[in-house]
């Protein structure tokens, strides 16, 4: 009987992307990959932070996401690490997300990248921009529900 062993799958995470950014729904989508990316991703250099969705031709991209080469690339490969990814996703789901992106102003935001059954999925977000008041006001109940859990802590020790 073989068993498996459930690690992290997670590869990276854009927590930026959640204080911009109002994360209305959530979408999964594969990517496509060359091989000297899978190498790096399974390695962990990558990043999403400055990474973003367009939409173009029936056709999602990420654009701006990192993912370094290793040092072993081979010698016959030019890696480039900001290349153009393309998302594969759904045409049900294309055709939903331009509909909110083209009609009702949203974005798309790369939320996280994982392995799920030895693939690489990237989560990205249908999200509406936040304003400074509203990243204040986050801030502000952030702050609040510490405090609580502090006094919680102190009245059950008391």
């Amino acid at each position: 009987m073989k068993q498996t062993q459930k690690t992290n799958t997670t590869i990276a995470t854009n927590r930026k992307a959640h204080h911009d950014f109002f994360i209305e729904e959530r979408f999964e989508a594969g990517l496509a990959l060359e091989g000297w990316e899978v190498k790096s991703l399974r390695a962990g250099r990558v990043q999403l932070d400055q990474g973003y969705i367009l939409v173009k031709n029936m056709e999602a991209w990420l654009f701006g996401a990192l993912i370094n080469p290793l040092q072993t690339v081979s010698t016959h490969i030019q890696p480039e690490p900001q290349r153009t990814r393309k998302l594969l996703l759904t045409h049900r789901e294309l055709s939903k997300l331009i509909g909110n992106v083209e009609r009702k102003g949203y974005t798309l935001v790369p939320l996280s990248l994982y392995w799920k059954h030895n693939r690489v999925k990237l989560a990205l977000g249908l999200a509406k921009g936040k304003k400074l008041h509203d990243k204040r006001a986050t801030q502000k109940d952030r702050d609040w529900e510490r405090e609580k859990q502090r006094l919680h802590k102190r009245s059950k020790n008391i």
